[in-house]
């Protein structure tokens, strides 16, 4: 999937007048990327309108106005878009109490081994960014990409499960077909 180029960046003047009609959009899509393993994980899969309105928003809600921080922000966001053959995803680790969050965010630590996709029979761990990890506890949102190999790629529409099997937090999804068929689409943009 093609980065995003700063020249698909709208000014926060133009963005503030289409943003009206363009957001419930995204968030249309947003829904339909969003995928909920067990209780408090959820999945959402970025593509390049989910990240092009993330930097928007970003540039929105901080005023970033000068070229080289929206440089910075194009740069930053763009790591989510998937590449070849590859899913990408925002990983929503989701407590309701700040002290349960704590709790829970330190129980997790080594979630990086637990994560799968299983497609074609086979499973395809997570890969995770590291720079959300530290020796003592999790960050409450993970960045991830699940790399496929062409037959994967080739069998996605036919079936995949996300599956979580920490030792404190076991859970698995069956993506629906409409689930498998929005993100298939990742596969040929």
């Amino acid at each position: 999937m093609k980065p995003i180029d700063i020249s698909e960046i709208r000014n926060i003047a133009d963005y503030e007048r289409e943003r009206k009609s363009w957001r419930p959009q995204i968030m249309a899509l947003k829904d339909r990327r969003r995928i909920r393993v067990g209780d408090h994980l959820t999945f959402l899969f970025e593509n390049r309108e989910t990240v092009r309105y993330q930097i928007q928003e970003m540039m929105r809600i901080e005023r970033i106005v000068e070229p080289e921080d929206i440089r910075h922000e194009v740069d930053t966001y763009n790591e989510l878009i998937p590449g070849d053959n590859e899913l990408s995803a925002s990983l929503l680790i989701e407590y309701e109490t700040p002290a349960e969050r704590q709790i829970r965010l330190r129980e997790l630590l080594g979630l990086e081994n637990h994560v799968w996709l299983e497609v074609a029979g086979r499973r395809v761990k997570a890969r995770f960014d590291t720079r959300q990890i530290s020796s003592d506890r999790l960050s409450s949102v993970q960045y991830i990409k699940f790399p496929l190999d062409p037959e994967q790629v080739a069998r996605f529409r036919e079936g995949a499960r996300l599956i979580v099997d920490h030792p404190c937090y076991r859970a698995e999804h069956t993506l629906t077909p409409e689930q498998l068929e929005e993100l298939a689409r990742d596969f040929t943009e």
